[in-house]
């Protein structure tokens, strides 16, 4: 009875330990396993209603029904201090234990292009968890635009008119830059606003405060449908489907394309336990899998899908830092 009693209280020590942490080692130096066993922060350094939002939201909502994270809950954290350099320095220097193990991120190439640019964190100060889609950029007017295609914006331009574009910070900056070399004009005559997310640029240029807007199609697309947005001009090396095909891209009006793909992924601190990477790069692929995350978003939002595991992810990230940080000439 005696040996029994004591079977019993290691496995109770056993069980306290992995509720207690999270996760839990196996005799004989086997690998730790792990399972999430409080609420889950994932933070988010845009603003909501952004793509950013829609993208972390379908995602924690499909996990939650899917029933992936053990009982626990997603909290959304918003940092969007500094650019969202607040919220990725927070998240890169959180230390190994329970938190590491319960934080996520999003984290796109418009987070990392001016991350590198402006501050010192790297892409492998953040742990990669998962790849998940890659969007593209169009040019939209409102319904009280002046305009109303995209061949009338480039002769207005090409007449000395002056026009401002408003979007997000990151890779729209970078589509803007890509765009007025292309046309052949200063960033006078097409200056930019940049916001914190693209739902702002979005009440702004409803609100008639500037010219253009640029935005990937999840945050635009249900202004379209009620026709408070018209798409003019795809920023892609090919036509948007749907209600979005109306837009031509720069190869149709005698220009290169013009293309600046903002890819959508999510990662962790350094610090994470490798059993926690494991998890959360299986749990991310089980969404992936998903009816709700391939049609429901991937073909509603028109991105394209492209998942990677933790892995590919890692190299493919410190590949493209590698690449914008020379195209910059700056070093690592």
């Amino acid at each position: 009875m005696r040996k029994i009693a004591l079977v019993l209280a290691l496995v109770l020590l056993v069980s306290m330990s992995v509720f207690a942490n999270g996760t839990a080692e196996a005799a004989d130096g086997a690998e730790k396993s792990f399972v999430p066993t409080r609420n889950v922060d994932w933070y988010v350094t845009s603003s909501p209603g952004g793509g950013s939002d829609i993208f972390t939201r379908t995602i924690t909502d499909i996990a939650t029904e899917e029933d992936l994270i053990n009982g626990q809950n997603f909290v959304i954290q918003y940092k969007t201090d500094g650019a969202g350099e607040v919220g990725r320095l927070l998240v890169s220097n959180i230390r190994a234990g329970v938190q590491a193990d319960h934080t996520l991120l999003t984290f796109n190439s418009g987070d990392l292009m001016p991350m590198v640019k402006n501050t010192s964190n790297r892409f492998q100060n953040f742990q990669p968890v998962a790849h998940m889609a890659v969007d593209k950029h169009l040019i939209f007017i409102g319904e009280s635009s002046k305009y109303t295609s995209a061949e009338e914006i480039i002769e207005a331009l090409n007449n000395g008119e002056r026009l401002v574009l408003g979007g997000s910070k990151g890779d729209d900056i970078a589509c803007h830059a890509a765009l007025i070399k292309e046309l052949g004009v200063t960033q006078d005559q097409l200056s930019y606003i940049a916001h914190d997310a693209t739902s702002g640029a979005i009440t702004a240029i409803l609100g008639g405060h500037f010219d253009l807007l640029i935005s990937k199609p999840a945050a635009a697309s249900q202004y379209v449908e009620a026709g408070k947005l018209t798409p003019v001009l795809a920023l892609s090396t090919s036509r948007f489907p749907g209600n979005l095909s109306g837009a031509p891209t720069l190869s149709e009006l005698g220009y290169e394309n013009v293309e600046v793909p903002n890819w959508r992924s999510v990662v962790a601190p350094k610090s994470m336990s490798a059993a926690a990477v494991t998890y959360w790069s299986n749990v991310m692929k089980q969404v992936n899998d998903t009816d709700a995350w391939q049609k429901g978003y991937i073909e509603k939002q028109k991105l394209v899908p492209d998942f990677m595991d933790t892995d590919t992810y890692r190299a493919y990230g410190m590949k493209f830092q590698a690449d914008y940080l020379e195209s910059i000439g700056k070093s690592e």
